[in-house]
């Protein structure tokens, strides 16, 4: 069994994306560019779903859970097992999203 390893760059933000034996890549980085938006969507989209394919659904619905004046969730405790499914692929998504923002 052989594994596919090659890389590119992209030439919206210049970076170089390798695949490695886990074919896994970095999300597409948004430089703050407005005019790039509508691409790096499009590259956001195709990465979230590479990974699963319901986690876009998080970035287009969020979620619904109780939270304190803090913004934290209030009982993550008491979630039920279902519950704490989603809380945590919503925290992937917010994960990846934080990730590809520029951080000045």
């Amino acid at each position: 069994m052989s594994f596919v390893s090659k890389t590119y760059t992209s030439d919206v933000n210049n970076t170089t994306t390798s695949l490695k034996n886990s074919h896994s890549v970095k999300p597409p980085s948004f430089n703050g560019d407005g005019t790039q938006f509508s691409w790096w969507k499009s590259k956001m989209y195709s990465y979230i779903t590479l990974l699963d394919d319901e986690l876009w659904d998080f970035v287009e619905d969020g979620t619904c859970f109780e939270v304190d004046e803090e913004g934290m969730v209030a009982n993550r405790k008491k979630l039920t097992a279902t519950q704490k499914k989603i809380y945590k692929r919503h925290h992937k998504v917010i994960g990846i999203q934080v990730d590809v923002l520029p951080h000045n």
